[in-house]
C-alpha cells in the first residue's frame, strides 16, 4: 500500500459524526478519507443519509486529509453539469490535489427518487461515460453547449475552479464497467480484494495506475455485540449479486436480507479489537495490489476503533505493508 484510509459512511453516521470521525481520523494518522454519496441509507436501521457535498465542506475546516468520493453517481439523480461544480467546489476547499472525484453507475436505491426508469446494466454504462466527458469538460471552464444521446448542457460555465484539475475513478464489478474504467478513468475502485481487475487495469493504464479499495470492520471489545450491530445495520452487505443495484428502496433491502444469516455476516469482516485480526484484514488487499485501502467501522464505537487504529493498527500496518 501506498496509503490508509478512513471510509466515512453517510449511511450510517450522522452529518455531525461524519465531519468528527474525519477530524479524528486526521489526528490518529490516517493518510486520506473515502467518503459515501447516498439519497438512502442500505436499511432503516442505518437512519442517516448526509448530503455527501454539504459534508465535504465541512470536512475540509476540520482536517487536510485528501477526500475520494466512494462513489458518486452522475447520471440520474443529479445531473453531470451539477455534479461537475459541486466536484471544482470541493477541490477548491480541500486544497491542490487532495479531492478525487469516484464515480459509478449507481444503484435505483438512489437514483429512482425522482421518477426516472431506471436505465439496463449497459445503458447507466453509456450515460456514464457521457457524465465523465461533460464533467472533464465543464472542468476546463470554458462556456460548455452539449447535446448528447444522455445529457443537454446550454452555455454552461464553471467558474470557481480549483488548482488542479481532479482525477476521477471508476468504480467496477464487472467486466464491462471494468472496461469503461480502462478506457477513461484516472483510477479504478472497488470493494473487493479484486485483484485480477487490478492487473487488467494497468495493463490497460500503465503499472503505476492509481488502484483503491475499501472494506467495513466491526470494533468492540465485545466481538459478539460487534457482530450483533453488524447484523442490524448491515444485514445488507449479505445480498447477493445484482440486487444491490435494482433494488428500489430500503424496505426491500430489509426483505432481502431476512435470507441473511448472523453467520453469514460474522464470517464476512473482521470483528472485536484484536489489533493482529484487523492488521490481517487488510492482507487480501495488499496482495491484490491496492494502492490505497480504506476501512470503514460498523456500529457505535467508531471514536474507539480510529484511536485504536492510530495507536495500534496503523504502526503495524505501515511497518509490515506501506511501501514508500
Amino acid at each position: 500500500m501506498k496509503r490508509i484510509g478512513y471510509f466515512l459512511s453517510c449511511e450510517e453516521y450522522s452529518p455531525a459524526e461524519i465531519v468528527e470521525q474525519a477530524r479524528l481520523a486526521g489526528e490518529a494518522g490516517f493518510d486520506a478519507l473515502w467518503i459515501s454519496d447516498h439519497f438512502h441509507p442500505w436499511t432503516d436501521a442505518q437512519g442517516e443519509s448526509a448530503f455527501v457535498w454539504s459534508a465535504i465542506g465541512a470536512i475540509s475546516q476540520v482536517c487536510d486529509l485528501p477526500v475520494t468520493t466512494a462513489v458518486t453517481c452522475p447520471t440520474v439523480r443529479i445531473h453531470p453539469a451539477i455534479v461537475a461544480q459541486a466536484a471544482a467546489t470541493s477541490a477548491c476547499l480541500l486544497g491542490p490535489g487532495r479531492f478525487t472525484l469516484g464515480v459509478g453507475s449507481g444503484e435505483a436505491l438512489n437514483e429512482h427518487i425522482l421518477g426516472d426508469v431506471w436505465p439496463h446494466a449497459g445503458q447507466r454504462l453509456e450515460m456514464l461515460e457521457e457524465a465523465i466527458g461533460l464533467i472533464r469538460e465543464l472542468w476546463t471552464g470554458e462556456v460548455v453547449s452539449h447535446e448528447g444521446p444522455y445529457y443537454t448542457v446550454d452555455t454552461a460555465r464553471i467558474y470557481s475552479l480549483p488548482e488542479e484539475t481532479p482525477q476521477i475513478f471508476v468504480s467496477a464489478f464487472g467486466p464491462k464497467a471494468l472496461d469503461l474504467a480502462c478506457r477513461v478513468g484516472d483510477g479504478f475502485v472497488t470493494t473487493m480484494p479484486d485483484a485480477e481487475s487490478v492487473r487488467t487495469f494497468r495493463q490497460a493504464k500503465g503499472t503505476h495506475a492509481p488502484t483503491q479499495a475499501g472494506f467495513k470492520v466491526g470494533w468492540g471489545s465485545d466481538k459478539e455485540q460487534a457482530i450483533d450491530d453488524a447484523y442490524r445495520l448491515w444485514p445488507n452487505a449479505g445480498v447477493p449479486g445484482e440486487l444491490s443495484q435494482v433494488l428500489p428502496s430500503p424496505q426491500h433491502f430489509e426483505q432481502a436480507a431476512e435470507l441473511v444469516t448472523r453467520d453469514k455476516i460474522a464470517g464476512s469482516a473482521t470483528f472485536g479489537d484484536s489489533v493482529q485480526g484487523h492488521v490481517d484484514a487488510f492482507t487480501p488487499f495488499v496482495e491484490a495490489g491496492f494502492d490505497d485501502v480504506y476501512v470503514a467501522n460498523m456500529g457505535p464505537r467508531y471514536a474507539e476503533m480510529i484511536e485504536a487504529y492510530g495507536k495500534e493498527v496503523l504502526p503495524e500496518l505501515r511497518s509490515r505493508h506501506v511501501r514508500a
